[in-house]
């Protein structure tokens, strides 16, 4: 990262180091093993995920939703041996959660198609049921499982941005990930029998799109929030030492890429202690007020995540210097320890 005040305290633009890519993009080159070309990020999906091979491959579509009354979250995913599907919903009035947990042998039924933003993607099994529909103007999504139905519609509003980064552990593992922050929504949950209509200026849905080739062991922080006019996206530990970030603030639509490392602290013993990720131009608390645990063990599969719900405070920088609040924005952080 450069940047500071220069002289007479100018200010002096903020720009990342990493490359920054305008046109498509293979994922992969003809043999499997990353293209060169590939690595770095954009502002709107540019990769075609064209992997090839079997065993180590991930592919995933996750969507969270907040409202001022719920919290929602659906994953459709294959991890080639594997499909791990769920549906879950947070009341925040109560406390209460609804959760459906499906894993399908050898992920049979689970589309992901190879562009974010194209074509349909979805995945069904144990009662549950999940169709994700992509558009150029936006995507619409249902889910159903015991106790819960959901229809709804994410708009993209026109000149939004997106963070896609491609991240190279290796020419054979690899990941490219697209977070999309703060996407505004409409429709309908039905929860126990009782419908609650979602959108307004309170509500908001973030994509994590992933398609990659990954190690068997590793372990991950993100951290997503968004309120009117401002997002915020970080990510950790697993970007770590590649050149490359997950970090982007996002001001009225528009990204600003933030290329260093930040130090995140929290208390495993207790999640709903405040988190804080600060850098030169992040400084951020978090103050969950629920915690969300997932554990699934399946032998040569485990994964263990604590995704806390919160509030966040603080600030961050955009490009050119200008200091952002990040008070009142409502999103989540976790930890991911994961043998897939």
């Amino acid at each position: 990262m450069i940047g500071c005040l220069g002289v007479a305290g100018a200010i002096v633009p903020l720009v990342t180091h990493e490359r920054e890519l305008v046109s498509p993009v293979d994922l992969c080159q003809p043999d499997g093993r990353l293209n060169p070309a590939a690595v770095g990020w954009t502002r709107r999906p540019l990769h075609t995920a064209n992997l090839r091979g079997w065993g180590r491959t991930k592919r995933w579509e996750y969507w969270g939703i907040v409202t001022p009354r719920h919290i929602i979250g659906l994953v459709a995913s294959s991890l080639d041996y594997a499909g791990v599907h769920s549906v879950y919903v947070l009341d925040r009035d109560s406390g209460t959660e609804t959760k459906a947990d499906v894993v399908v042998p050898l992920a049979r039924g689970a589309v992901l198609p190879p562009h974010c933003g194209v074509g349909e993607a979805g995945a069904r099994g144990g009662g549950l049921a999940i169709r994700i529909v992509q558009r150029p103007d936006g995507t619409t999504i249902s889910a159903s499982a015991p106790g819960v139905r959901l229809e709804v519609d994410v708009p993209l509003p026109a000149d939004h941005e997106s963070l896609g980064v491609v991240v190279p552990w290796s020419t054979r593992r690899f990941q490219y990930t697209v977070k999309d922050v703060g996407r505004p929504v409409l429709g309908t949950l039905e929860l126990h029998g009782q419908t609650y209509e979602i959108g307004g200026p309170d509500a908001f849905a973030v994509l994590d799109h992933g398609r990659g080739r990954w190690p068997y062991s590793v372990m991950w922080n993100w951290a997503a929030g968004a309120a009117p006019g401002r997002a915020i996206q970080l990510g950790g530990r697993w970007t770590d030492g590649t050149g490359v970030t997950e970090n982007g603030l996002f001001v009225d639509g528009r990204l600003h890429k933030i290329g260093e490392e930040l130090r995140w602290t929290y208390d495993r013993s207790d999640w709903l202690r405040p988190w804080r990720m600060s850098g030169d131009r992040v400084e951020v608390e978090f103050q969950p007020f629920h915690e969300k645990v997932s554990r699934t063990n399946l032998g040569v599969v485990a994964n263990e995540t604590h995704q806390c719900f919160g509030h966040f405070s603080g600030w961050a920088k955009t490009d050119d210097g200008t200091t952002v609040s990040l008070d009142g924005l409502v999103g989540w952080a976790e930890e991911a320890r994961n043998r897939w």
